[in-house]
């Protein structure tokens, strides 16, 4: 049997869990699904083929149903912790706490690749808001950094995280040190579970209010490194965003990340998030390992178009 028609296939969904609540998903540790389920075992497979370790949670936010394996599992957030650095941007601006079209400036000792935004607007400056953009869009680093010194460092990001009922998520280094996350590091990391759902609560929920939340979907559609991830195993005419990130510290292996959400042509609603860990040392950039994430979009496909599961 092929992955597709493994995908494909008919589906049992005895197991999916329920959390029994719409958009604001408590954030609890949910219970790994069971080996009989079917969206675990493609789940389980995929992993398998890919050699590594696959971590992954999709929730459906109208029925507060999910699924997925290694939930709690800890993974490092390379580039991925941006989409909460531009939420958090719009939060405090929304809240009077801050200006984000402020200008700022910065120089040549802020810069490192990638850079294509700060680089080219070095010589002006740019708005707290445009860097959250840029940050979002493009992953720029310079950007997440200057925003980041901007907002209070990683302990308030992490604080911001707190404030979402996230008890998991942590920052505590600026870029580029927050790559440098082995297997075993807890710092600059978080889980799954705790992520899909504070994706939840930033996109559907009442994190920001309703303008700052179309702001910041509107940034993760227009973002493009993930077009190869998630997105990739999606149907054409689902609308999805996200951010991904790409941690290849030396001597790991690597991690490969994509978080974010999708919105079905039948007006279902669901955030996820997926790491992959290849197994080995080899930390070498690949895009071979970005096949498990977009196999990932191909069972989020299934899960998302079985209509079945509200009643069970």
């Amino acid at each position: 049997m092929d992955r597709r028609t493994f995908v494909g296939g008919s589906l049992s969904l005895a197991g999916l869990t329920a959390t029994g609540c719409s958009l604001d998903l408590p954030d609890i540790a949910v219970p790994e699904l069971g080996p009989g389920n079917r969206f675990a075992a493609m789940l389980r497979q995929i992993e398998g083929e890919a050699n590594g370790t696959l971590g992954v949670e999709f929730i459906d936010v109208t029925t507060g149903q999910s699924g997925g394996i290694n939930r709690d599992m800890r993974f490092g957030h390379a580039s991925s912790f941006k989409l909460s650095l531009a939420a958090f941007l719009l939060a405090r601006d929304a809240a009077g706490e801050i200006n984000a079209d402020k200008l700022v400036r910065w120089d040549e000792s802020d810069m490192m690749r990638p850079s294509a935004f700060t680089r080219e607007h070095i010589d002006t400056g740019a708005t707290l808001r445009d860097l959250a953009r840029a940050t979002q869009t493009t992953s720029d680093n310079p950007a997440a950094n200057i925003l980041l010194r901007e907002l209070g460092g990683p302990s308030a990001l992490t604080g911001f995280w707190r404030s979402l009922g996230d008890e998991t998520s942590r920052l505590d280094r600026y870029e580029p040190e927050v790559n440098l996350v082995p297997p075993t590091e807890v710092r600059d990391t978080t889980t799954p579970a705790a992520m899909a759902r504070t994706v939840s609560k930033l996109v559907y929920g009442s994190a920001l209010p309703e303008a700052q939340r179309a702001e910041l979907k509107s940034w993760m559609v227009d973002t493009t490194t993930g077009l190869r991830r998630v997105r990739a195993g999606l149907p054409k005419d689902w609308l999805a965003g996200d951010k991904t990130g790409t941690g290849l510290t030396p001597g790991t292996g690597g991690t490969y990340i994509d978080i974010g959400f999708v919105e079905s042509s039948k007006g279902g609603r669901f955030v996820f998030a997926a790491y992959f860990r290849p197994a080995g040392t080899d930390s070498t950039y690949s895009r071979a390992h970005e096949e498990p994430l977009m196999r990932v979009g191909e069972v989020l496909t299934a899960f998302g178009r079985d209509r079945k599961r509200s009643d069970q």
